[in-house]
């Protein structure tokens, strides 16, 4: 079993006694940077919904490919990852300056847990620079405005938002929230995005269950969408071939787990 945390090790601003996201997803990714609600509540999703813990690891998978693709075959150079969630093996810096060290990456999240985590998120290539902003999703400007200290907009820059749009419970919202974040970047910059789906065809149907469970005990509130309403975030975009695909199948490599309820693509601004 996990070991507990002492509730010194975080900031009073941390509520221990209800499970969060950030926690809940580092306990079904085999973390230790969770307490016993998180453990409780992450094992009750599972027993709704069996095929979370493969989700949980398809995404950061994703994440790994993804971030190779836009290093080595695109050459980009700058990246922006919004909603970094708590810092495990390989994070974008790490896959990013691994292919080119004079890589960087800013992480945004907005989680006092994180936060605490962030100095493992600063560590960089010499000849990179990793920088972590405190900002919310919902503050577009604000992420854009603060990591200008780090990037260079005149650059294209990789906009990674792997399972963050699902907490923005308004579509409407997530929408201009990504149309204000693309519109800040420079033609040549992309577009990394995960998103939870309901659609029946990927076994998405159980989800339901499990997230009015969640949003009835744990935090952040959490929603899913269907593949026209995932694919409504690309709008303007060219999506890299396979296209809006479940995110286990996106350039998968050899022994990759079958199609998970969890949409994945890559775009690139024109």
């Amino acid at each position: 079993m996990n070991e507990s945390h002492s509730p010194s090790d975080e900031p009073p601003s941390v509520d221990t006694g209800v499970a969060h996201n950030a926690r809940v997803w580092n306990y079904w990714l085999g973390g230790k940077d969770n307490y016993l609600v998180d453990r409780q509540v992450g094992e009750h999703v599972a027993g709704l919904f069996p095929v979370i813990r493969e989700v949980a690891r398809a995404d950061r998978e994703f994440l790994g490919r993804a971030v190779r693709f836009l290093a080595a075959e695109r050459g980009v150079r700058q990246f922006l990852d919004i909603g970094t969630g708590l810092p495990t093996v390989d994070n974008t810096h790490e896959l990013a300056q691994r292919i080119a060290p004079e890589s960087r990456i800013v992480y945004v999240d907005n989680d006092p847990i994180v936060l605490t985590h962030a100095r493992t998120l600063l560590t960089s290539a010499p000849e990179g620079l990793t920088d972590y902003v405190d900002a919310d999703v919902r503050d577009p400007d604000a992420i854009v405005e603060r990591a200008a200290a780090t990037l260079d907009f005149g650059r294209p820059v990789a906009v990674m938002m792997l399972g963050i749009l699902n907490f923005v419970l308004d579509t409407g919202t997530a929408r201009d929230i990504v149309r204000r974040v693309m519109a800040a970047v420079p033609s040549g910059s992309c577009l990394a995005l995960t998103h939870p789906t309901f659609d029946a065809d990927l076994g998405g149907e159980g989800n339901a269950a499990a997230m009015r469970f969640w949003n009835e005990n744990a935090t952040p509130a959490i929603t899913a969408r269907s593949r026209a309403e995932v694919a409504a975030f690309f709008e303007g975009l060219d999506l890299v071939e396979p296209g809006l695909v479940p995110c286990s199948r996106w350039r998968p490599e050899a022994g990759a787990p079958a199609a998970v309820p969890q949409f994945g693509a890559v775009a690139v601004k024109p």
